[in-house]
C-alpha cells in the first residue's frame, strides 16, 4: 500500500496479515513476515495448512450456494481479500447472493473495496467489528440492511475461533450468533488443532504469544462441541479440512501437514 492508515500498527503482527503471507499475498508487513517465518521454522507446513483451509471454505460455500440454496452469507474474520472470496464463489453460482464481511484488522477495512465488487443482482458489504463482540455484529445496521434475518443465512467462521480462548467465553459467542439465525441457516467453521503435531505445537504458537495474540488449539471433539453442538452436521461431519468433500483426483496432504478441522452444519 502506498499510504498506511494511521490506525494500522505495522510494528506488531496481526493474524489476518500473517495468514495473507502464508497464502502468498502481499498485504503484510515486516512484523507479520518475521512472525510467520518463525512459525515456518517449527511448522514448515503452515502454508499447506492455510491453502487447505482456504480450499475447504470455497468448497463449503459452493455446497451452500449450489446444493443448499443459501443466498445470504455472514463471514466473520474474513481476512484480507484473496482468491475465491465468499462473494465471488457464491455469486458465480447465484448472482443474487448477499454477503456481509466482518473483520477487526483495519487493513481489511482499507481493502474493503475489493470485497464490495458485487454482481449487479446481489449485494456485498463490510463492517469493522470483532467476533468477541457478537451483539455488535448482529445488531449492526449494515448487517441488518443487507441480510434478511427471516430467511436462512450461512454464518462463516473460518480459522477464527482458535483466536477466542476459553476465557473469552466462546460458547456464549456461538449462542449469540446462532441464536439470531432462522431455522434452515448453516454454520461453516474451521479450527486449528495440534492433535497431529503435539511436539511442535508450543513452538509454532510462540510468535502469537510473543505478539500477545490469544491462540488456543482445540482437538476435533472440543471444536465440534463448541461450534456444532445442537446443529445437524452435513456429511462427512467434522473432519480435516483437506477431507471435507475433496475434489479432483489428487491425494490429500497427510494430517500432520493439515492440522485444521472443519465442518458444515444446519440449524434445525
Amino acid at each position: 500500500m502506498s499510504e498506511i492508515p494511521p490506525e494500522i500498527d505495522i510494528s506488531r503482527p496481526h493474524p489476518a496479515r500473517m495468514y495473507d503471507f502464508f497464502l502468498g499475498g502481499k498485504d503484510n508487513f515486516t512484523a507479520d513476515r518475521e512472525a510467520a517465518a518463525h512459525i515456518l521454522r517449527s511448522a514448515p507446513f503452515a502454508r499447506i495448512m492455510a491453502r487447505e483451509n482456504r480450499a475447504f471454505l470455497s468448497r463449503a460455500v459452493r455446497f451452500l450456494a449450489a446444493k443448499a440454496g443459501i443466498r445470504q452469507f455472514l463471514d466473520i474474520g474474513t481476512g484480507l481479500p484473496t482468491i475465491n472470496n465468499v462473494h465471488e464463489v457464491a455469486q458465480a453460482i447465484a448472482p443474487v447472493s448477499s454477503i456481509v464481511y466482518v473483520d477487526n484488522d483495519p487493513l481489511v477495512l482499507a481493502h474493503a473495496r475489493a470485497l464490495l465488487k458485487s454482481a449487479p443482482e446481489g449485494r456485498t458489504a463490510y463492517i469493522h467489528a470483532d467476533l468477541r463482540a457478537p451483539d455488535t455484529i448482529v445488531s449492526d445496521p449494515v448487517v441488518r440492511d443487507v441480510l434478511d434475518f427471516t430467511q436462512p443465512i450461512a454464518l462463516i467462521l473460518g480459522a477464527v475461533l482458535h483466536f477466542v480462548p476459553d476465557g473469552d467465553n466462546p460458547a456464549e459467542i456461538m449462542r449469540t450468533l446462532l441464536g439470531v439465525l432462522p431455522p434452515g441457516s448453516y454454520l461453516v467453521a474451521s479450527h486449528i488443532s495440534g492433535e497431529h503435531v503435539p511436539e511442535r505445537e508450543a513452538e509454532a504458537h510462540r510468535p502469537y504469544r510473543d505478539a500477545e495474540i490469544p491462540l488456543q488449539s482445540r482437538d476435533s471433539g472440543d471444536f465440534a462441541r463448541l461450534a456444532f453442538g445442537d446443529l445437524d452436521l452435513v456429511p462427512p461431519g467434522v473432519v480435516l479440512v483437506s477431507e471435507w468433500r475433496r475434489e479432483g483426483t489428487g491425494s490429500a496432504p497427510p494430517p500432520s501437514e493439515v492440522n485444521f478441522y472443519g465442518g458444515v452444519a444446519r440449524k434445525p
